[in-house]
């Protein structure tokens, strides 16, 4: 009796295994039986699995960015928002300073780890989109990446070559950015919107006298690429190949302003900006200078960290249209290497056209470049945001093209400059066998 109640049971027991043997739902089903049909299931169901995560869910994306604290923590909002929106979008955040940052992203890049979604800066755009570690943003744009309201030359700031390799976030313009009332205490009523170099050196002049800086200086490669720019040269020929100017009597006449405003105490020496434990510590900021030469979306932070109001002004002239340029402040890129490029360029679209998004980011990254985000933020902004908005519109209409972005080596460049700007700063060597050093280097890290 016992044996044949043993038999039954097993006979149910191989009944009940194969009816769930059948069930197009099991994974193990697949696995267990064996037959062709099943396997054909089993691809089926991997290839449903890889097209879902295509569409936006149970993806992991990794972002990368560099900033100050203020920009991490909005952010990570951001973030939070496209995730409560995206149901299965996971995003992990990877942030850093801007030195850090690109010491990190190098090792990341040659091991093809690059983030999927990574800020971008103009000076290497061309570097890691020529290294084949960008994906070209074209077959998402208009797609997965909305430009109805965005123009198309901002949309093409991120061209390198026949590709677009980074999606513009904002647009900036550099300017001065300065203390009213502490002009006004060394006898300097306001700065002119027709300033111009000579201005500035006078100005600058009753500044010492009064025992205050007039500026902090200046960023070498970008200030001195504005000056090059009024004189009908660039910093970067168009093709990226060589020098954009061929007189090294412009960067003679241009570091020897620095050097001669370093010597009369004008702006501070590298060893006292070296010194400055942060941007809290900028003789600006603590009422010990007058103002900063830097880009438009650096005001409100000046604003955030210094118990003082500014002032924004155009460049020193003359020629300041063909000097001004309006610069997209950085990029979002997608990696190469990235698994998940369409959602990683749907966060991009988010991030740039999203209202609710922008009302955290205000500005940080520039100027909006949608103008329904524009047109929103008006009410929404600060003062100073209003007044950094304010200058943008003026710049687009006293401004000429930007050109081709940087090209590979700009990063190299960058550091050269700054090398022989302190070496100038410090009296080691003079604008003269600077200028020459320059090129001779500049030349060679360019292809020359």
């Amino acid at each position: 009796m016992k044996k044949s109640l043993l038999i039954l049971l097993g006979m149910m027991m191989i009944l009940w295994l194969t009816a769930c043997g059948g069930d197009d739902n099991s994974e193990e089903a697949g696995k267990d039986t064996g037959n062709d049909a099943a396997e054909e299931k089993t691809d089926e169901n991997t290839e449903t699995e890889t097209e879902t995560e295509a569409g936006g869910e149970d993806v992991t994306l990794r972002i990368a960015w560099w900033g100050s604290q203020p920009r991490h923590d909005y952010t990570l909002e951001v973030i939070e928002m496209y995730e409560e929106q995206n149901p299965g979008v996971t995003i992990e955040p990877e942030y850093a300073s801007w030195d850090d940052y690109w010491q990190k992203l190098a090792p990341q890049a040659a091991a093809n780890e690059l983030p999927d979604i990574l800020a971008m800066d103009l000076s290497y755009l061309s570097q890691y989109a020529g290294n084949g570690q960008l994906a070209d943003l074209n077959p998402f744009i208009g797609n997965q990446i909305d430009v109805e309201n965005i123009s198309e030359d901002v949309v093409n700031g991120g061209t390198v070559n026949d590709g677009i390799y980074g999606f513009n976030l904002g647009v900036n313009a550099v300017g001065f950015h300065y203390n009213p009332d502490l002009l006004k205490e060394v006898g300097i009523e306001e700065i002119p919107e027709d300033w111009t170099w000579d201005d500035y050196k006078e100005m600058s002049q009753k500044a010492a006298d009064a025992g205050v800086f007039f500026d902090t200086g200046f960023a070498p490669d970008v200030f001195f690429n504005y000056y090059l720019r009024q004189n009908g040269a660039r910093l970067y020929a168009e093709e990226g190949s060589g020098l954009g100017f061929e007189d090294d009597q412009l960067f003679i006449d241009f570091f020897s302003m620095v050097q001669n405003q370093v010597e009369k105490e004008a702006i501070p020496t590298p060893d006292y900006l070296a010194q400055l434990a942060g941007p809290e510590d900028d003789p600006t900021v603590k009422g010990e200078g007058i103002g900063i030469f830097q880009w438009s979306n650096q005001f409100v932070g000046l604003e955030d960290i210094s118990e003082y109001q500014f002032d924004m002004a155009p460049m020193p002239g003359p020629n300041v249209a063909d000097g001004l340029f309006l610069k997209p402040s950085m990029f979002f890129s997608v990696s190469e290497n990235s698994e998940a490029k369409e959602e990683a360029a749907k966060f991009i679209s988010f991030f740039v056209n999203d209202v609710e998004a922008n009302k955290l980011i205000l500005g940080d990254r520039g100027v909006p470049v949608s103008s329904v985000v524009k047109e929103a933020l008006k009410e929404e902004v600060s003062a100073s945001q209003a007044e950094v908005f304010d200058y943008i519109a003026w710049v687009e209409e006293n401004s000429s093209e930007m050109g081709a972005p940087d090209p590979a080596g700009a990063g190299e460049i960058i550091e050269l400059l700054n090398n022989l700007s302190e070496q100038i700063a410090y009296g080691e060597i003079s604008p003269e066998d600077a200028a020459e050093h320059f090129r001779t280097n500049a030349e060679s890290i360019l292809g020359n």
